[in-house]
């Protein structure tokens, strides 16, 4: 019932997110966002959990107290934090790692774009921020590798108060130069 409803919101998703990669020079990037959407196991949960206004992956996780497209989803894309764990050698438990530059990029331009998708009309540059202040609130924050998060914050926070063209220059003539930002 869903079908050209969910496939006409991932296609406009990976549509706005191209934009901005393509925006900062992430052309790679831009072209294979989100590739895995289309995959069976992705959008069959995308077809019987739409809902339009929030990622499918929400309800299902309410149902179950997970997500397999979330599941599926973090472990092939790498513009997700949650895909940048590892075992630590000395406390040989999983913890987060810093998230390379271009995958931080990438995922910048994929929140905004999941606020502009899922917000319409009502989008403000400062609603990818708003998100994350709520998401980290309601899960542990040790989830994602401090430098990230507070790259993260300071790129979102920078989107808010400058907006788009500025802040897509910075990620273009810092964050992806390398050169340092958000230090401690």
């Amino acid at each position: 019932m869903y079908f050209w409803k969910h496939l006409h919101t991932i296609t406009k998703h990976r549509r706005l997110v191209r934009r901005g990669c393509f925006a900062v020079g992430l052309y790679r990037q831009g072209l294979t966002h989100d590739l895995s959407k289309y995959s069976w196991t992705e959008f069959r949960s995308g077809l019987k959990y739409y809902q339009g206004t929030r990622s499918p992956n929400s309800k299902e996780r309410e149902l179950f107290g997970y997500s397999t497209a979330w599941m599926h989803h973090k472990g092939r894309n790498k513009h997700h934090f949650e895909y940048w764990t590892d075992i630590n050698v000395n406390t040989r438990r999983y913890e987060p790692v810093p998230m390379p530059r271009r995958y931080l990029a990438e995922m910048v331009m994929d929140r905004i774009a999941a606020c502009k998708t899922y917000h319409g009309k009502n989008y403000r540059d400062g609603d990818a921020l708003e998100y994350l202040e709520c998401s980290l609130e309601a899960r542990e924050s040790s989830m994602m590798h401090p430098q990230t998060k507070r790259e993260l914050v300071c790129l979102l926070t920078m989107l808010r108060d400058k907006g788009e063209k500025e802040t897509f220059r910075f990620i273009r003539e810092v964050v992806l130069k390398d050169k340092p930002f958000a230090e401690e």
